[in-house]
């Protein structure tokens, strides 16, 4: 053989090689199988979702994974990251997934695959009981309002103030310490999902209240976030299929009812927006 087949050959062997590499897909799903685990990733400080009490992690979103992963036959590792860290710490495989509660957004669809919604997101406002000066959505024009950053509900938030005129809009790293600013009387309300403002005025119903309507804009839905890609296809299709599950034989409403008081009927597939 000469020189020139001898290239050829080795070149055509490397080709082979890459083409037999690229074929061989990765699969998140049997990785987290082999492991035995599923690493985590969730803010403990958004009540009702997330909570650390005592020092131990509690919420609906801890019991709502706990059964995802008994169907996967793994068992869950979760962790404390703070929310602006969460989808980028995702994006460079610090962990296999994101459950802290994340609105659905177009935007989001683009860049990530979603879980089925898990619960209800919708935008709204709260108060302190005793604050009189605000009763509707619309009166927190020319108002200090707080919200949670890098939230969709601080856009869905700016969006709205910039329709009726304009208000103070101030982000805060926890949805704790803007309702911390609430009772010290800094704000005069903060705006988050429907969900977590319901849980905060049924555990705290002396010192804040909610708006009326509560809530603003429109129906927007909270899910959990997997990297996008092939490999990430087959966790994503088997979570979904445990979620469905779930939802079938009444432990998503049982879970719903425990932490929220009652039951929203949830979409069977990822909405659109």
């Amino acid at each position: 053989m000469n020189i020139r087949n001898t290239v050829g050959a080795a070149l055509f062997g490397f080709a082979a090689f890459g083409l037999a590499a690229g074929g061989a897909a990765a699969d998140q799903l049997a990785d987290v199988k082999a492991a035995g685990k599923i690493v985590t990733a969730t803010d403990m400080h958004y009540a009702p979702f997330d909570m650390l009490i005592g020092g131990v992690y509690q919420g609906m979103t801890k019991d709502l994974f706990d059964e995802v992963a008994k169907e996967l036959g793994v068992e869950p590792v979760y962790q404390d990251i703070p929310w602006t860290a969460e989808l980028p710490g995702l994006e460079v495989g610090k962990f296999d997934i994101v459950i802290a509660p994340v609105t659905i957004t177009p935007e989001r669809l683009e860049r990530y695959t979603f879980s089925l919604p898990i619960a209800n997101a919708t935008v709204g406002l709260v108060k302190a009981a005793a604050n009189d000066g605000i009763v509707k959505p619309e009166d927190i024009k020319g108002k200090t309002v707080g919200v949670q950053q890098g939230t969709a509900q601080f856009r869905q938030l700016q969006a709205f103030a910039e329709k009726i005129g304009g208000a103070d809009v101030k982000e805060y790293g926890t949805t704790d310490e803007a309702y911390a600013d609430v009772v010290a009387g800094r704000l005069d309300a903060v705006a988050g999902s429907l969900p977590n403002l319901s849980y905060l005025v049924k555990e705290r119903g002396d010192v804040f209240a909610l708006l009326e309507p509560a809530t603003f804009g429109d129906p927007k839905y909270f899910a959990w976030v997997l990297r996008k890609g092939e490999d990430s296809a087959s966790l994503a299709e088997a979570i979904n299929a445990a979620i469905l599950k779930m939802t079938d034989d009444g432990r998503i409403k049982a879970i719903q009812e425990k932490w929220l008081g009652s039951y929203t009927e949830l979409p069977r597939e990822v909405p659109a927006s």
